[in-house]
């Protein structure tokens, strides 16, 4: 009987993972005892001090079970129906929600920018925020979502998120920030969640924890607490006020928790950042765009990607064009993981 650990082999997404341990011993406390329902537990208002902690400012925080809730909901509060929202044309709001954040909004419409690295092109948007605006005819340039980090695995500098927030603000947008991979961003960055958010004039950021160790827990962070009381509103009209709220609150008490959140992220950067490494010395390689933090796009030959499927592997491929792969690494993913990718890609390439 082999002794060996097995490989993980789904490079897909980092919805494969599982949840950290922290986080499943943390739901299963939660689950003795009583406690009031629907978010009056102490738990839930732990993680609003915790929130307010972190992003150094108070703000209030509704829990939701997944991020596309948190993305629909937020932009629903932020753009009436004859408005638009301005967006980055590969982003998850425009390609990935089956319309989630137009049947929210009653109808407002998306309306897609261009810029390298899944990052909107600020002339692009200091143009849009003024595109027929004012004109009945037309949909009301409304609110813009910035994706941290953006489906490339590319993240906003500091420097290009205080360039872009102050271009919807004095226009008068409000301004969303998808943040199913916010961790990731701030782990790479190095900078405090304040400086990435309500300090460049975020209102409302998506707040994803399942895609780095919780089980059905992301959240809804309110720095615009003008915007509060519609939101749970809405948020229970669309059924997403759990009436057992303190498991959600459990899972994101636990990932806050002595910084549980981003060491998992850095963690997953680094194992995207470990790939890389390993794929550079393979010359049939090509590498493409930047890999800020836990997305590795890369160019890879026929062979390569059906002997890599033949091993098992999953991961995206071809959806993009013909030979351009995603692989994406999580906080469960490991040094070995990553090494024996690399060298099946090496042996298929040879």
């Amino acid at each position: 009987m082999s002794t060996t650990t097995p490989t993980a082999r789904i490079f897909s997404s980092d919805n494969a993972a599982g949840a950290s341990p922290e986080i499943v011993d943390a739901v299963t406390r939660a689950a003795a005892g009583q406690t009031q329902p629907y978010g009056a537990d102490s738990i839930t208002a732990d993680v609003r001090r915790r929130m307010s902690e972190i992003f150094e400012c108070d703000l209030d925080v509704l829990l939701v079970s997944t991020g596309s809730a948190a993305n629909a909901l937020s932009l629903a509060a932020l753009t009436p129906p004859w408005g638009s929202v301005l967006c980055h044309r590969d982003s998850h709001i425009n390609n990935d929600e089956c319309g989630a954040p137009e049947f929210y909004t009653a109808g407002a419409k998306l309306v897609p920018l261009g810029g390298e690295d899944a990052k909107i092109d600020p002339d692009e948007l200091r143009a849009a925020v003024r595109h027929k605006a004012g004109d009945v005819h037309s949909v009301e340039p409304s609110v813009v979502s910035l994706t941290q980090a953006t489906e490339t695995g590319a993240v906003y500098t500091l420097d290009e998120i205080h360039t872009l927030g102050p271009i919807a603000k004095e226009a008068g947008l409000r301004l969303h920030m998808d943040g199913a991979r916010f961790a990731g961003a701030v782990a790479a960055l190095g900078c405090t969640p304040a400086e990435l958010t309500w300090q460049a004039g975020v209102d409302l950021l998506s707040f994803g924890a399942t895609k780095n160790g919780t089980m059905t827990a992301d959240a809804i962070v309110v720095f615009d607490r003008s915007l509060t009381a519609e939101l749970a509103f809405r948020a229970k009209r669309a059924g997403q006020l759990a009436s057992k709220m303190r498991f959600h609150a459990a899972q994101l008490d636990a990932y806050l928790t002595d910084d549980l959140w981003l060491r998992n992220a850095d963690h997953a950067n680094a194992m995207a950042a470990r790939l890389q490494e390993g794929l550079k010395a393979i010359p049939e390689v090509g590498l493409l765009g930047a890999a800020d933090a836990n997305i590795l796009f890369c160019r890879l030959p026929h062979q390569v990607i059906e002997g890599l499927l033949a091993d098992g592997y999953v991961f995206y491929h071809d959806r993009w064009e013909p030979g351009v792969v995603r692989f994406v690494t999580s906080f469960a993913t490991t040094e070995q993981d990553v090494d024996h990718l690399a060298q099946a890609v090496g042996r298929h390439a040879a």
